[in-house]
């Protein structure tokens, strides 16, 4: 059995797991690399929140634009260091897209632990945060952990499919020979 079908036949029998234990999910957001993260929840309830504790969306021009600065330090810059800070600035570092992209910046920057503790703090946020699950798992590749990150892949899977970008990007880095020393 060669090790490309090998590593295939794990994927399906990872995603019959997954979709058999997962819950249903009624609503995922599935950002795209230029997307912001997405707004909060506008379901009522009985008490009034107040202004403060209501989390910022796209519409929040400030918001918007500073996430969108940050976007740009990290993507068209490669200025990770200026991003992370740009990015805790917003004072939403709990928003998944936030958090994700934080995580990320460390990862580039080398700092691993630091990137794995943003990335779990994404998906807390969100634990339906597709790009989280994509960057968190080829943080997983990098490090090794080529079974946690067909976790991830599954995890896309199930809440995309197969035929995102998202996955496509993770099934390809894990097509590739263990230690090959590529960075994602």
């Amino acid at each position: 059995m060669s090790k490309k079908f090998a590593i295939r036949l794990l994927t399906l029998a990872m995603f019959v797991a997954a979709l058999v234990a997962a819950p249903l999910v009624t609503r995922a957001y599935a950002s795209s690399d230029t997307d912001a993260p997405p707004p909060s929840s506008t379901k009522s309830t009985k008490a009034k929140k107040k202004t403060s504790e209501v989390r910022p969306s796209i519409e929040d021009a400030a918001f918007a634009k500073g996430y969108h600065a940050a976007y740009a330090t990290i993507y068209d810059r490669n200025d990770y260091a200026t991003a992370i800070g740009q990015l805790k600035a917003l004072g939403h570092d709990d928003i998944a897209a936030v958090a994700n992209l934080i995580g990320y910046s460390y990862r580039k920057l080398g700092d691993y632990r630091l990137s794995q503790i943003w990335y779990e703090r994404a998906l807390k946020a969100d634990p339906n945060h597709v790009k989280t699950w994509q960057y968190y798992g080829l943080w997983q590749v990098e490090q090794g952990n080529r079974d946690q990150a067909q976790y991830h892949l599954s995890r896309i899977a199930a809440l995309v499919g197969t035929d995102s970008e998202e996955y496509r990007s993770l099934a390809a880095a894990l097509e590739k020979p263990p230690g090959t020393g590529l960075v994602y």
